[in-house]
């Protein structure tokens, strides 16, 4: 028998605790030496540092890096690509200097091999690979000079430390996947200019490789302006590969005699937006076949790449979603971080023979009873522009019931970017809220990866509107469908997904609530306050700077801040170098100068999305309040209430 308790109110066994607690990690690269495996993992319980983990064949897992180290990089701020291995040896970027340490085996004593800034982080380094000699490392290097310049370039240095960086490429405004050949004769990178992104136009280059690490005869396979190259990588035969959306999805190329060729032609894309270093969505395996992450309308799978054919050939996994990006080979066997509707992330070997896998490092050792699991279910509205998408997860939890003819408050959550996409693997955050009794969507709204390139390009000097109309329109969907209360619906998002909040609620009047993580407020100062990497990234989303600075002005939150009057919620970290603290504080002065409801809180010690324990949970606990007293109902669990000034709750 089941009790009856209104939307919201429902006692569930998906806590704060199991979502931030010892036992929970988060994981990023995967790596494949010559006698094991490694990965990263995030713990939350440590602060929120980056691990380098090892687990050899055989054996259990050990850590590489001792307890003080942490494994990241700066490198565009939203770092990646944070160590590469040759054989049994590894380096790895400290996040506390920048610097890169040599770490002979797992345990070892970390050794520098780059030179001590003369302040931190001020030289940074990321994307590194290794000539086939073990003697020198090719990596990216990002400079931040006394004058405020910036910098960024390929070096290469020796892999013992014993030569300081040199630099072997720049006069681009940026450098990816430097990538030698197994010969170690030839090199391989992307490069762009302001004002583009990796995603809009970037050009692979190749040239000749000579033993103290210069670079020669460099010339341009592909690429330019207007296409988008990512991933170059070597096959063992010494063929370069890469993705390019050259035809209007991220699909596998090759340059076989001089020739750039197709290995696949699907609408499907075989690549991700390049927002961090290190992405690898293909391997080549010991038969000659490539195994590829392949995503179509958001759900991933990894599918097998037959060159002679063209043909694709889906492996007959549980999985989902690849959550790193990362897929590695040894043999016919495949190293992965994957999760599917009913696990979570982990890192799993998988054995392509057989299409079988073994669980080697879970995100979380507790298993979730399944009753409470609200499963994602796929759903298509009409957009701005055309079809968008979105995954809805109804209220669900064995224990309870609402009363007759009460619909459930929702919860619309504007993904960050804003060109990612959400999927539909197990989200525990999300079941946070499910199993609470609360309704949950997840938007892929235009401009959206996964769709192919002209879906990415609706937004294209529409952010702010066509974010905001699909946002409105799911929202809508779901009312007209019975799924959701018109009266009770917040909107949420983190950094770009914070922004669609903040201008959802100063332009619509759908969404009777809105929760901001560190959104950007004022497009004006925001301009001139973010990293180089996303300087120009605002005139791809809105338009020319200076010439339409009309324009920001009228598509930012702070413009319409007077007309917000529904209850928000501000997080922000006060280290965030990605959108400033001020950002936030603009909107929060707003809201008081004007008497709205809303609450400020702020996190000592946090950057570009929360990575400590302490900061998730109290984001976790701070979010539930404010959702119970804006949405009229009383929470089950023993939380602390945030105080919203001039809150009226919603009648119901």
């Amino acid at each position: 028998m089941t009790n009856v308790a209104p939307y919201g109110s429902w006692k569930s066994p998906i806590t704060t605790e199991l979502l931030t607690g010892g036992g929970v990690i988060g994981f990023d690269d995967v790596a494949v030496g010559e006698d094991g495996i490694y990965w990263l993992e995030r713990r939350p319980h440590e602060g929120g540092r980056s691990v380098l983990v090892f687990r050899p064949d055989g054996g259990e897992p050990v850590d590489v890096v001792p307890r003080d180290f942490n494994v990241r990089t700066r490198v565009h701020e939203y770092g990646g690509g944070a160590f590469w291995l040759h054989g049994a040896v590894g380096w790895c970027s400290s996040f506390a200097d920048g610097r890169i340490y040599r770490f002979d085996r797992p345990g070892a004593e970390p050794q520098a091999v780059t030179p001590e800034p003369p302040d931190p982080n001020v030289w940074r380094y990321a994307d590194g690979s290794v000539t086939p000699d073990g003697r020198t490392v090719v990596c990216v290097r990002e400079r931040h000079d006394v004058d405020g310049e910036v910098v960024n370039e390929l070096v290469a240095f020796a892999a013992d430390g014993s030569s300081e960086p040199h630099v072997i490429a720049s006069g681009r405004d940026f450098y990816s996947a430097p990538r030698i050949s197994p010969d170690g004769g030839q090199l391989a990178w992307t490069a762009w200019d302001d004002p583009l992104l990796p995603f809009e136009g970037t050009d692979l280059c190749v040239g000749d490789l000579g033993a103290d690490g210069a670079v020669t005869g460099g010339r341009r396979v592909a690429g330019g302006t207007a296409e988008s190259v990512v991933q170059p990588v070597w096959s063992p035969e010494g063929v370069l590969h890469f993705v390019s959306d050259a035809s209007g999805w991220w699909n596998l190329y090759a340059e076989i005699d001089g020739d750039v060729r197709p290995v696949t032609e699907v609408d499907a894309e075989l690549a991700p937006p390049q927002w961090i270093f290190g992405i690898s969505t293909y391997a080549f395996l010991g038969d000659g076949r490539i195994a590829a992450i392949v995503t179509r309308r958001a759900v991933e799978s990894i599918e097998l790449v037959d060159p002679r054919t063209r043909t694709l050939t889906p492996l007959a996994l549980p999985f989902n979603e690849y959550s790193a990006w990362s897929l590695e080979a040894r043999g016919n066997t495949l190293v992965t971080v994957a999760a599917s509707a009913t696990e979570g992330p982990a890192v799993v070997t998988i054995d392509v023979g057989s299409a079988s896998y073994d669980v080697v490092r879970r995100e979380t050792a507790e298993q979730i009873d399944q009753r409470f699991v609200s499963h994602a279910e796929p759903i298509a509205f009409a957009g701005d522009g055309g079809e968008s998408y979105a995954f809805y997860y109804a209220p669900t939890n064995p224990d309870y019931s609402a009363p007759e003819g009460e619909l459930p408050p929702l919860i619309l959550h504007v993904h960050g970017g804003p060109t990612a996409h959400t999927t539909s693997a197990l989200n525990l955050a999300i079941q946070f809220y499910t199993s609470r009794g609360l309704a949950y969507v997840d938007v892929n709204y235009g401009g959206s990866t996964g769709y192919g390139r002209e879906f990415r390009e609706r937004l294209r000097g529409a952010w702010g509107i066509v974010d905001v109309r699909d946002a409105e329109a799911a929202a809508r969907h779901l009312v007209e469908n019975g799924r959701a209360d018109s009266e009770r619906m917040l909107i949420t998002g983190g950094s770009a997904g914070g922004y669609t909040t903040l201008m959802a609620m100063g332009v619509s009047d759908v969404f009777a609530a809105g929760i901001s993580e560190f959104g950007v407020a004022d497009l004006i100062t925001f301009h001139g306050e973010t990293h180089k990497f996303e300087a120009h990234y605002d005139e791809y989303l809105v338009g020319k700077w200076p010439e339409q600075q009309d324009l920001y002005r009228e598509r930012s939150p702070v413009t319409h801040a007077h007309d917000i009057a529904k209850p928000l919620l501000l997080l922000q970290g006060l280290d965030d170098k990605v959108v400033p603290p001020s950002q936030a504080e603009a909107i929060a002065a707003a809201l008081e100068q004007n008497g709205v409801p809303y609450a400020y809180v702020a996190f000592e010690g946090e950057g570009h999305g929360f990575r400590g324990a302490s900061a998730k949970r109290r984001a976790f606990e701070v979010t539930l309040s404010f959702m119970a007293q804006v949405f009229g109902f009383r929470a089950a669990d023993d939380i602390e209430q945030i105080r919203i000034e001039n809150l009226q709750p919603i009648a119901h």
